[in-house]
């Protein structure tokens, strides 16, 4: 287990700079501070988003209640990854587990004929909520990795779970009975 923090302010980084998990400073502008900071946001929206799903009560949505928090662990487990270079946490399991799951949820779906807007309800537009802000955490990450080593899996697995945010809002919308909101073009 880690440093437990008995102390949340320590006024180190008052001038624009933070600590890594190897005791390295750098600019709190940094690309790996930038890729931290979308994943801190992410697991944020994965913790709403299966708040909200728990709070439905459908029973139904209890295994994508399920995969989604142990996803925030990895998700936890990344920003861990990227704090400390050269540390590695998620690997091709981790991928392989989402695409299991992704081709799970997805074998319930009708094909898509045309494009889907978020709405429908709250849960369904948290779900894209969490998807955007999933394919963020992938773009810093990517942009990180334009200057710096990162694991190829991390990126994987980010690109993937976005996938799966996007099913488990059609899952949601099925399973919930609300129709999904189509674009319509003008």
């Amino acid at each position: 287990m880690g440093k437990r923090l008995s102390k949340i302010y320590t006024r180190t980084g008052d001038k624009g700079e933070t600590g890594l998990g190897d005791g390295t400073r750098v600019s709190k502008t940094h690309p790996r501070i930038e890729a931290i900071g979308a994943i801190d946001e992410l697991n944020s929206i994965l913790g709403l988003l299966t708040e909200e799903i728990r709070q439905t009560g459908c029973e139904n949505l209890e295994p994508i209640e399920a995969f989604l928090r142990a996803c925030q662990h990895r998700v936890f487990d990344l920003g861990g990854e990227l704090s400390i270079p050269g540390l590695v946490t998620i690997t091709a399991a981790h991928v392989e587990t989402i695409e299991a799951a992704l081709d799970n949820l997805n074998s319930n779906l009708e094909p898509l004929e045309d494009f889907i807007l978020p709405g429908g309800s709250v849960l369904i537009a948290q779900c894209h909520i969490a998807r955007s802000t999933c394919r963020r955490a992938e773009r810093k990450t990517v942009a990180l990795s334009a200057v710096a080593t990162v694991n190829e899996p991390a990126l994987e697995f980010l690109n993937r779970l976005s996938d799966y945010l996007f099913v488990a809002a059609r899952s949601c919308a099925l399973l919930t009975g609300v129709d999904e909101v189509l674009w319509k073009k003008d």
